[in-house]
């Protein structure tokens, strides 16, 4: 049986557009061991374009953990997972490509998505705000080594 992860995740825009960035964390799904923290820092975007962006983040960190991992994304941006799920059309173009390079990750990985409310997002919620803040992208790997990119936007 394959290994499920779990990738929580969050963006923020403080002006929408303004200063956005996006925060995931991967999980184990039968330990509740958190694997890793990721945010990335936008520059200049709305703030579905963070929310995606913070959910592509943890999807590429968690195939990046285990390829072979079934995926469930869970965040509290409805729009995203509507729209990740089909049932919703995605009109913007920023939008759409960000959906197009989740897919194309997602190739041939079974993945779900889950609406969240925003009261139990708040971990993915934190890393966002936390690079909204420092302006930085990062990887926090659980063994507490963390990676840092500057941004200079």
């Amino acid at each position: 049986m394959a290994r499920e992860l779990i990738v929580e995740a969050d963006g923020g825009s403080r002006g929408n557009p303004g200063i956005a960035g996006g925060g995931s964390i991967v999980i184990d799904a039968a330990t509740g061991e958190v694997l890793a923290e990721i945010g990335t820092y936008v520059g200049i975007a709305s703030n579905n374009v963070a929310e995606y962006t913070g959910m592509i983040s943890g999807i590429r960190k968690a195939l990046e953990i285990d390829p072979n991992a079934n995926l469930h994304v869970r965040m509290d941006s409805k729009l995203v997972v509507e729209q990740m799920s089909g049932r919703w059309k995605i009109k913007h173009p920023a939008m759409a490509d960000l959906a197009a390079e989740a897919r194309r990750l997602l190739t041939g990985t079974p993945v779900s998505f889950e609406w969240m409310p925003r009261a139990e997002n708040s971990r993915a919620d934190r890393i966002a705000n936390e690079v909204m803040d420092k302006k930085l992208s990062f990887v926090r790997g659980h063994d507490g080594h963390e990676r840092r990119t500057v941004s200079f936007s």
